[in-house]
């Protein structure tokens, strides 16, 4: 296949793009470096003449409709549309800069995708976020976490996505339109609505990519601060669970025009500290010490998958375990 990969250099852009490399897939990764350890991921890619000879790098951004265009040709078969504004905090300080990137940008993608590949499959990562705070939802306070106890197996795609903060809108307006091109022009596009990805080449901070940010805090000794009283709870999908998913969305017609939510599920889910924290202490053999500040805008006590739908159109399911996945990125932080 051709695939144009958006935010190509980016965590989950990078892991795709290696993925389809290896397979022998030609892949044009389009990205603006603006995010901090882009330019590393790119250049260990590019350094690597095995995958380096089957991608092609062009420096963009999807704010710019005719460098959108100019990704584009008959012969593209797929997109992974990842290029974004990802941090709740970025959007509350800048929305307009946040809707340009999310919205604008996706739009412009799915107009080029439309006069100039309309035969490929258009994969988009939407955000959990798009169903808003969650705040009246029953909760329950339990030892270690939160649970919410009306929704046993997680939010379904059947949730009313009401959205919370500049970047849950922004995103849920690129969610609909790619559905709408699906529905209005025929494109072959997709939706997911991810919960936490993580895993290895993540460069995580204080506002978004939390599981690295952490790990990489507690073995610096960096300063930790857990936003809430870290009984919050999230549920954990690897990477390469995810690019799982992706390969089945870019190689085959099963999700044309659905929204998926993708996450690990109740049974990957973990506490943002309660939980989380005892792995990672575990794993270090030491206390790590933490900070507690307020609630952060729009941060749901609970956000589990329920990946049930996902599962069932994509005949997948995630396989990597937190506690595995966690040992991989302490070994990857170590190691850098």
């Amino acid at each position: 296949m051709k695939v144009v990969v958006t935010g190509g250099a980016g965590f989950i852009g990078c892991n795709l793009a290696i993925a389809l490399a290896q397979r022998g897939d030609t892949v044009v990764l389009a990205d603006n470096l603006s995010r901090p350890g882009s330019a590393a991921n790119l250049d260990a890619m590019m350094s690597d003449p095995e995958l380096a000879k089957h991608l092609t790098f062009v420096n963009m951004d999807v704010r710019d409709a005719d460098a959108c265009k100019s990704l584009f040709d008959k012969d593209v078969d797929g997109v992974a549309h990842f290029a974004a504004q990802v941090s709740v905090t970025s959007s509350l300080e800048d929305p307009v800069a946040d809707f340009e990137i999310n919205a604008r940008g996706t739009l412009n993608v799915l107009e080029a995708v439309r006069s100039l590949a309309p035969e490929a499959h258009v994969l988009y990562t939407s955000t959990n976020k798009v169903y808003g705070s969650l705040a009246d939802v029953p909760l329950e306070r339990q030892e270690t976490r939160y649970v919410q106890t009306t929704l046993p197996l997680g939010v379904s795609e059947k949730f009313p996505t009401v959205a919370a903060t500049p970047y849950g809108v922004s995103k849920l307006v690129g969610d609909l339109y790619v559905q709408d091109y699906a529905y209005t022009f025929g494109l072959n596009t997709t939706v997911f609505r991810m919960s936490c990805i993580y895993g290895t080449r993540q460069n995580g901070n204080v506002d978004q990519g939390w599981v690295s940010w952490m790990v990489r805090a507690a073995t610096s000794g960096q300063d930790l601060t857990i936003y809430g009283d870290g009984l919050q709870v999230r549920d954990l999908l690897h990477v390469d669970d995810l690019v799982n998913a992706i390969m089945t969305v870019l190689t085959t017609d099963v999700a044309r025009g659905m929204a998926l939510n993708m996450g690990g599920g109740p049974d990957f889910s973990v506490s943002v500290w309660a939980e989380f924290g005892s792995i990672l202490e575990g794993m270090l053999g030491r206390p790590v010490p933490v900070a507690y500040d307020d609630w952060r805008p729009g941060d749901q006590r609970v956000y589990i998958t329920d990946i049930r739908r996902a599962c069932d159109v994509l005949s997948w399911k995630p396989k990597r375990a937190p506690a595995d996945g966690i040992a991989e990125v302490l070994a990857w932080v170590q190691a850098s």
